[in-house]
């Protein structure tokens, strides 16, 4: 019986000690390498990186006047195809965030649309009024019908970025 115990607790570090050491792969891959990315703005050490899951939920907790400096990866919805002035990231479900860029300093690649980035800056939850809807809507290559269709304002969660990493 002891024999037994002895195998059975040998299989069990066995195997868990081959999933620490997958854990440990995982999180390896998922390490920030510099190459792998474009920087744009202020480049930041980039360490508690927030999943859009986790960003969603700040926001929810925000209060229009709050502002909480963060980290997000996630993908890129859309940029302003005029000067990639601002972009659009995707939050959890269909909500996304409205990232400007600090003292419009700089700006993304117009072509950075379904690309995973990783922002670094200040959220806060802002109202944008119908003129700023339909001027982003405008800059975004919306149709006039699509224009005309803003007619109230929106609450925003909204992003000034110091700092953007794009994917390559």
């Amino acid at each position: 019986m002891k024999k037994l115990n002895l195998i059975i607790l040998a299989c069990l570090l066995f195997v868990g000690s081959n999933v620490m050491a997958q854990s440990k792969a995982k999180s390896a891959a998922k390490a920030f390498n510099a190459k792998d990315y474009a920087a744009f703005g202020e480049k930041f050490k980039v360490a508690k990186v927030l999943t859009k899951e986790q960003m969603l939920k700040k926001y929810k907790n925000l209060k229009k006047g709050d502002t909480i400096m963060v980290q997000f990866e996630s993908n890129i919805k859309s940029v302003c195809k005029k000067k990639g002035c601002w972009m659009k990231m995707d939050l959890a479900g269909d909500d996304t965030s409205f990232v400007k860029f600090k003292d419009y300093g700089f700006f993304v690649p117009l072509n950075a649309d379904n690309s995973q980035a990783i922002v670094y800056g200040k959220a806060f939850v802002d109202v944008v009024s119908v003129d700023e809807l339909k001027h982003y809507a405008k800059d975004g290559g919306k149709s006039a019908a699509e224009i005309a269709k803003i007619t109230k304002p929106e609450v925003t969660y909204s992003f000034l970025a110091t700092g953007v990493y794009i994917r390559k």
